[in-house]
């Protein structure tokens, strides 16, 4: 039974969109964390992309919202800084929405061991060309940077990788 109230837990809170991005869910983005169930109560963990993300308040209350519109009445979600927030969670379902949204999505893993890697070209959604330079660090969000690419002349963001 506290499997199968997980699991209808999870799929609520699973479904809540990013604000930001609202092509990608809170698990593709890999934010939603856990779900635990105390009796009557249902705790969710979630952590941002970034501390001092201004789209943890809204999830929160997203998620909340989803979890009593799905039947639960004592919801807690809590914000989870530790680990911090790696693109390496992000699903590939995710990142495959990012390309068909327009938005080039992290590439390899920001855990490693060894040498730094180093991104010779960010693909661009659009068109799949490396020929892109980026514009500026920051794009519309924090957690990514505005690029350009030279064969379509298309601006875009690139989420980091973080």
């Amino acid at each position: 039974m506290v499997t199968a109230l997980r699991e209808r837990a999870w799929a609520a809170a699973a479904a809540v969109k990013d604000p930001e991005v609202p092509v990608l869910t809170i698990e593709d983005l890999g934010v939603l964390r856990d779900v635990a169930v105390d009796g009557d109560r249902i705790r969710v963990d979630i952590t941002p992309t970034y501390s001092g993300c201004p789209a943890m308040d809204a999830i929160r209350d997203d998620v909340e919202l989803a979890l009593i519109r799905a039947g639960f009445d004592e919801v807690e979600v809590r914000l989870v800084l530790a680990p911090a927030w790696t693109t390496d969670w992000m699903s590939d379902e995710g990142k495959r929405k990012l390309t068909a949204y327009g938005i080039a999505p992290p590439t390899g893993g920001a855990a490693h061991r060894g040498p730094v890697r180093v991104s010779l070209g960010v693909r661009c959604p659009r068109c799949g060309s490396l020929d892109t330079r980026e514009i500026s660090r920051f794009g519309s969000t924090s957690c990514k940077a505005l690029y350009e690419c030279r064969a379509c002349l298309e601006p875009f963001d690139h989420f980091k990788v973080i």
